[in-house]
């Protein structure tokens, strides 16, 4: 079946599958951003060094495993016809189970709570890999129109949100609800706060799967491959199809600056709480803040995206990024500063969680035009690659100089050279990987690229 104009219009209920699966998706994300590295040093008893490593290694396994898993699906079709959806399916329970298994804590020897902790993450970065492949892909393969796909893009940032707030505004409360926190609103280094954690794992899991299904039964693959060509597609061919095409090697930069700033706000915001301000629950109104702020930025994506074009709504991205930092970057222990830094830094993830999701379905439609086949799957992994191993280095950067600081979690009070770290990763640290964002996005080339195809496809 060929590609054809005629695909409808996609639906509300479609969008609202797109929506929930992004719930789904973000719960797991921020819940593991924003609390395994805290959960594994302060619950877990692991010293920060050694937590470091292991996030490390998962990092960097996920980033490994992301090319091979989309490789293996480029080239596989389930028995309906279809190469992306049927993942969120079949991977919804396993993905929930090493969820909860990821915030298990074993009353086990040290040396081997080490090793449990890496093995489940292992298991957890594969499952998850396997669910980002619909994540990813279908917004290309939903329809071949650019305004529904900025609509799919709109929705899951909106499930987003609504998944960052499950993942992170509702943990305390959680926390709180199974007994986990003491009366200083701090979590419990005992049974009791592992216990907590466990169960609220659990609600996390439920709601991965519950996402998962809905995507499933609500969304549809469409854009097929205009050419009849079936054949399996070679590893070094996929790397020269994916490297020729400058707006995906630009627009691969631009992801591994995102995921760098994803991780140094969210691996952070929980140590600044707890240490900087004296209780871990104060960092809920600051996400509550940024959340609220993500929704209606999300909302905007779409108007700012027609009214400035595609470039210059990322540089308008990147620059509201390094503009937030400036105040708390001078006075970091201001509570005013931390609230325009997160209200700020979510208009700008906002704008480019759909700008450069949007840009990976266009980016599949121009490899199809210069290369005749669709590899959809592989456009998101094989970026996904390279953000993640410059994540696992930000992590351990991050792990390493807190640790250098003097960080331990069994004191009451940390040294004022790990307090001015932490600072410094929520501060200077991000405001210079913006920065590099900034040109980076300056020279993209997706609306040049896009419309000498349209062009070449008009005069067809």
């Amino acid at each position: 079946m060929k590609q054809t104009n005629g695909i409808p219009r996609i639906g509300f209920l479609e969008k609202l599958g797109f929506c929930t699966f992004s719930t789904a998706s973000n719960v797991v994300f921020n819940f593991k951003d924003l609390f395994y590295l805290f959960f594994l040093t302060n619950v877990m008893g692991i010293k920060i060094a050694h937590a470091g490593i292991i996030t490390a290694i998962g990092i960097i396994w996920d980033a490994v495993n992301d090319p091979l898993v989309g490789y293996w699906a480029v080239n596989h079709t389930f028995k309906n016809g279809e190469k992306c959806r049927p993942f969120a399916l079949w991977c919804a329970v396993p993905w929930a189970i090493t969820t909860v298994l990821m915030f298990t804590s074993f009353d086990v020897a040290y040396g081997f709570k080490l090793g449990i902790a890496i093995a489940i993450y292992f298991l957890f970065e594969l499952f998850n890999t396997f669910a980002a492949i619909p994540y990813n892909s279908m917004g290309g393969l939903a329809t071949n129109l650019d305004a529904d796909r900025r609509g799919i893009n709109v929705a899951r940032n909106l499930g987003g949100c609504i998944g960052s707030g499950i993942g992170s505004i509702a943990l305390y409360p959680l926390l709180n609800l199974f007994g986990g926190l003491d009366e200083n609103g701090n979590v419990m280094m005992n049974d009791a706060g592992r216990t907590a954690f466990f169960y609220a794992a659990m609600v996390m899991g439920s709601v991965c799967i519950i996402g998962s299904f809905a995507h499933y039964f609500t969304t549809r693959e469409r854009v097929k491959q205009a050419s009849e060509d079936d054949s399996k597609i070679g590893i070094v061919q996929v790397f020269k199809m994916l490297l020729s095409c400058r707006s995906w090697v630009m627009n691969t930069l631009y992801v591994i600056c995102y995921g760098m700033l994803n991780l140094l706000i969210m691996s952070n915001i929980n140590y600044y709480a707890t240490y900087i301000l004296g209780s871990a629950s104060k960092a809920t109104p600051i996400l509550a803040a940024f959340l609220g702020t993500s929704v209606v930025s999300t909302l905007l994506a779409t108007p700012i995206d027609r009214k400035l074009g595609r470039r210059r709504t990322m540089i308008f991205s990147a620059a509201v990024y390094v503009v937030g930092k400036i105040w708390f970057v001078f006075d970091p222990y201001s509570m005013g500063a931390i609230y325009v830094n997160g209200i700020f830094t979510a208009i700008a993830m906002s704008l480019a969680f759909v700008l450069f999701n949007t840009n990976r379905n266009n980016i599949s439609d121009l490899i199809e035009w210069k290369n005749g086949r669709r590899i959809d799957s592989l456009v998101s992994t094989c970026d996904n690659l390279a953000s993640k191993l410059s994540k696992a280095g930000a992590n351990l950067l991050m792990t390493a100089t807190m640790a250098k600081a003097g960080f331990n979690a069994d004191l009451p009070q940390q040294p004022e050279a790990a307090l001015s770290t932490i600072c410094a990763l929520l501060g200077w640290v991000p405001m210079a990987v913006a920065a590099i964002m900034f040109v980076v996005v300056f020279f993209h080339p997706i609306e040049t690229e896009m419309a000498a195809m349209r062009a070449d496809r008009d005069r067809k």
